[in-house]
């Protein structure tokens, strides 16, 4: 079983967040879940290229959510970029493969994780956390709405995708504490 993640093993709303290796059996079973839903929403697997290694620290981390039983919730993380792209900023990280299974959605788990990613985020120094996501996804879109994310423009592997949308936020010193 992975390690809780390092600087803080919380339970929150009945989760536990563990930070592991991208490439973990659990975070694979997730991402793959995910993919699924990809298909059923948008009729294919997102494609964006993704190395495992861009999500182990300090660049990265990935964290899964368990509950009291040890079974995985969901999952997400966060990358660094290496500033090659011109409509990133420095100090800008990446929200990818944020998924929460279907067993346990609409309890808050998708709200806990994404507070744990952009907490995560700003204890490493990073500046504004960015995403895309697509109008198949109201749930994804209705979230980062309720949590202070506004559009940018698109960027990175779907940037010109008719359906993609784009957001930001700044992470907040009090996400440290």
């Amino acid at each position: 079983m992975p390690a809780p993640v390092a600087h803080r093993p919380a339970t929150f709303i009945d989760v536990e967040f563990r930070a592991v290796p991208y490439d973990h059996p659990d975070a694979e079973a997730l991402i793959e879940d995910l993919q699924q839903e990809y298909v059923h929403r948008y009729g294919g697997r997102d494609t964006t290229p993704v190395d495992p290694a861009e999500f182990a620290p300090p660049g990265g981390i990935f964290v899964i959510g368990y509950d009291d039983d040890g079974k995985p919730l969901g999952c997400g993380g966060w990358r660094t970029h290496d500033g090659s792209d011109p409509d990133l900023l420095p100090g800008d990280v990446e929200l990818k493969r944020m998924y929460v299974a279907p067993r346990a959605r609409g309890q808050g788990h998708s709200r806990a994780l994404l507070a744990e990613l952009e907490r995560t985020a700003a204890v490493a120094g990073l500046c504004r956390m960015v995403l895309h996501t697509g109008t198949q996804q109201p749930e994804a879109l209705a979230l980062y709405a309720s949590s202070g994310y506004t559009p940018i423009p698109g960027f990175g592997h779907y940037r010109d995708a008719p359906d993609g949308r784009y957001f930001s936020k700044p992470l907040r010193q009090d996400l440290l504490s």
